[in-house]
């Protein structure tokens, strides 16, 4: 059982940047997606990042840009940076991965994840 956890999450202003980092329990994992999601107050959970097995990246619209998703070079640890942090960023966002085979199911399909984080806490400021 891997188990997936974040850091890095916190408190900033407008316009600030934050790195969020997430560690697989596993030091070689196999996995077809590897993400972030993220829900606010309120709202449903909404993916944000995803990396796949063969490195290639796919951002929500609310982020590109703005954000960056990238792998450790062990590729167990996930890092997702973010720039001109926004208040509407304010969410708890969630480390995911898979290990089952996409079949062209959309990378932010969330019960395609079977690994979830406990989620760290980003809140922005005006």
């Amino acid at each position: 059982q891997v188990q997936l956890v974040e850091s890095g999450g916190g408190s900033v202003q407008a316009g600030g940047s934050l790195r969020l980092s997430c560690a697989a329990s596993a030091y070689t994992f196999s996995y077809f997606y590897m993400g972030w999601f993220r829900q606010a107050p309120g709202k449903v959970r909404e993916g944000v990042a995803v990396i796949d097995s063969d490195g290639d990246t796919k951002y929500a619209d609310s982020v590109k840009g703005r954000a960056t998703i990238s792998q450790g070079y062990a590729k167990n640890t996930l890092y997702l940076q973010m720039n001109s942090l926004k208040p509407e960023d304010t969410a708890m966002y969630y480390c995911a991965a898979t290990t089952h085979r996409p079949y062209g199911t959309s990378w932010y399909y969330e019960p395609l994840y079977n690994y979830w984080g406990q989620g760290t806490q980003v809140t922005v400021s005006s």
